[in-house]
């Protein structure tokens, strides 16, 4: 009964998001309400809440800081020489501009989690695909199917939960994958470049000479163009966009001007502003300073000096007080960002209620234990496989947390029972990682379709079919060289 329950809570959901019929915050409150009172467990839904609120707490607490921490570093300009490079490199050529996307989201998922790999891509990104008009959903698909490649990493979570799990060393599950992961990225790179070619036979291409004349053409004599990742006026030429995040602000942040006024800065489809090199929150100055304080919190982070959201809450405090010493330009910048704030955090912990319901009334158990009662016998000899294509779906449905200490073990002895090494489960374990960034459960996809303006909903309906197959890709690289 539990597990019927528990699949219909999980396909409800996904079917009112996607038909648009609720938002994913109302979506994720209440239906996981309504099933909990309707397992008889009505009585108990605080205690589940208030468990999941506990669980995803420093979560959201990480995520509110490493926002306003990355909107600060936006602001500052220390991501300009980044965005005027990929602009050199994609030019206004939307097959370069995805592929750089795919390029950029793999640079900057070194560091292992996803929230500052999303929050630095789309900052970078956003402005050139509003001004060409180009799918905001493509973005966000290659975004997340690269971070979830490079997720595998052994700082980045799931092989160091395997790891932990199966009692191996991360480095006897993560190295052996490397021709496997990297054949997966070159999926993904390769389904860029035919993502890429769709829009540019859909909006064509110009270079970005061609694009910044046309807007000068349009703009009021009064109005001054800027170069690079700068604006014009957004008129409705082709390879223009209009709309877009005020100056000096993270795409999503809302519209303010830059430095410490709060006056409301222009609508959105009066101008289009990404990053203008003229802002007044810049401080070139203070760049290396900027530089190095970034290069030291993601090595604390890697190093795990101290807690993730301990070392973003001291980061911000300390990125504010010094680019920003009068307190009227810090509370400018923070009100800049609060709408990303509010919009994120607000959907962690509305996700808390979901994985708070569906790990209390037990659903969860229930489900993982059906499925692998039903794997027929015959499949024994072939675990690592079946592991593998398992991860896809279950790493997509419940906590990474979830599958690898709950699930994983008991796959895992049942592989060894038929003579398949632990090590070798733990490797296909990993594959459904490109698949898992876009699930409802983990908070830093919340960041990067919030930033990017897409609804939940169509980035689940363009990215779920794409990840998948980019894990089935990688699933079937480890068989063909061996590894699992």
């Amino acid at each position: 009964m539990l597990t019927l329950l528990g699949f219909a809570m999980i396909a409800t959901f996904l079917v009112l998001i996607m038909l648009k019929k609720m938002s994913p915050i109302a979506a994720l409150v209440l239906i996981p309400a309504l099933f909990c009172v309707c397992v008889g467990k009505g009585a108990e839904l605080g205690d589940y809440v208030l468990d999941g609120v506990t669980g995803l707490a420093p979560t959201a607490a990480m995520l509110m800081f490493a926002i306003v921490y990355f909107g600060v570093m936006i602001d500052v300009g220390l991501f300009d020489p980044v965005v005027r490079g990929i602009l050199k490199f994609c030019r206004a050529d939307p097959l370069r501009i995805v592929v750089g996307t795919a390029v950029l989201a793999a640079i900057v998922s070194l560091d292992g989690d996803g929230s500052t790999t999303f929050m630095i891509t789309v900052s970078a990104m956003y402005p050139l695909y509003k001004r060409l008009k180009m799918s905001l959903v493509v973005m966000t698909g290659v975004a997340a199917m690269t971070n979830g490649v490079m997720n595998t990493l052994p700082w980045g979570g799931p092989t160091a939960r395997a790891a932990t799990a199966l009692k191996l060393d991360a480095s006897d599950i993560f190295v052996p994958m490397v021709p496997a992961l990297a054949t997966g990225l070159l999926f993904v790179l390769a389904l860029s470049y035919a993502l890429g070619r769709r829009e540019r036979k859909r909006l064509g291409v110009l270079t970005l000479d061609e694009v910044l004349v046309g807007e000068t053409e349009k703009a009021p004599a009064t109005e001054t163009v800027l170069v690079g990742a700068g604006s014009g006026a957004g008129g409705a030429a082709k390879g223009s966009g209009a709309g877009g995040p005020a100056a000096g602000a993270a795409p999503g942040s809302g519209a303010r001007p830059a430095g410490g006024s709060e006056e409301p800065g222009p609508p959105e489809d009066d101008a289009f502003q990404g990053l203008d090199p003229h802002r007044a929150t810049l401080r070139p100055r203070l760049y290396w300073f900027n530089a190095l304080l970034t290069v030291a919190l993601l090595t604390a982070m890697i190093m795990e000096w101290l807690p993730i959201p301990v070392l973003f809450l001291l980061g911000a405090a300390l990125a504010l007080t010094v680019n920003y010493p009068h307190m009227p330009d810090q509370k400018a910048r923070i009100a800049a960002h609060a709408e990303n704030v509010l919009n994120v955090s607000g959907m962690v912990f509305a996700a808390a209620v979901f994985t708070g319901v569906l790990q209390g009334t037990g659903m969860v158990d229930h489900m993982a234990t059906w499925l692998v009662d039903n794997i027929p016998t015959g499949l024994g000899p072939h675990m690592a496989v079946v592991t593998g294509v398992l991860s896809i779906p279950l790493t997509y449905f419940m906590s990474n947390d979830g599958f690898y200490f709950g699930i994983l073990p008991v796959l895992a002895e049942a592989g060894q029972a038929h003579g398949v090494p632990a090590v070798e489960v733990a490797r296909a374990s990993i594959v459904g990682q490109p698949l898992h960034m876009s699930s409802p459960l983990v908070p830093a996809v919340y960041v990067l379709v919030g930033m990017a303006k897409v609804e939940f909903g169509d980035h689940t309906r363009f990215v779920v079919k794409w990840a998948a197959l980019t894990s089935l890709v990688v699933l079937g690289a480890a068989v063909l060289f061996g590894i699992v």
